[in-house]
């Protein structure tokens, strides 16, 4: 298994088992004796500040980190083999940093794997996978099950009607859905909001 300075990039919907996926990277690179870390944002705080959780309950010792820079100082200081870097989408670094962040650690043969959505609620693009996508030596789309009907699920569903982009949350806030679905929901929610402004209107 040779996978020194390689971009290795899990990217999906909620649910869809790229936190898992990166577990088993990292957990075949340790049978290989690589030396290896893992690293989450400070943002996310669903879990124990030390682990990194999947939805099916695999656990992996992380480093809770603010920005990629720690990563990258990190990294370097320890001499590290491959870095592990779940939920990477919320880390508040450019996109352009990011890149030359990564490259900076592959050529210092470091192995990177990376696991984060691919778009928000609203199937916006995240811009840091977005950019990354493309270096990537190995690329994963994962689909997760739709709530409602079965299929394969393409987005992130948020059960709230809360706007801001970030909302950390699991299944009590979001659920997986198929394009479908997906658009159903949405249709049938922006007729409701419609329906209430018309309502206040005629107060």
């Amino acid at each position: 298994m040779k996978k020194q300075g390689k971009l290795i990039v899990h990217t999906g919907s909620m649910f869809s088992g790229k936190t898992t996926s990166l577990w088993r990277e990292l957990y075949r690179m340790r049978i290989a004796n690589y030396k290896i870390a893992a690293f989450k944002p400070a943002i996310d705080n669903r879990d124990d500040d030390k682990k990194i959780v999947s939805h099916d309950n695999l656990e992996l010792d992380a480093i809770k980190v603010e920005n990629l820079n720690d990563v990258l100082d990190y990294a370097t200081k320890h001499e590290l083999d491959a870095i592990g870097i779940d939920e990477v989408q919320f880390f508040p670094n450019d996109p352009t940093e990011v890149i030359d962040i990564f490259n900076e650690l592959m050529a210092k043969n470091i192995t990177i794997v990376v696991s984060g959505l691919d778009m928000d609620y609203k199937t916006r693009p995240f811009e840091i996978i977005k950019e990354i996508m493309p270096i990537a030596d190995e690329l994963t789309k994962h689909h997760a099950i739709c709530a409602s009907c079965g299929e394969d699920a393409w987005a992130s569903y948020r059960k709230s009607t809360d706007e801001s982009r970030i909302q950390i949350g699991s299944k009590d806030k979001y659920e997986p859905l198929c394009r479908e679905c997906y658009n159903q929901m949405m249709s049938e929610r922006e007729n409701t909001k419609n329906q209430i402004s018309l309502e206040e209107l005629g107060e």
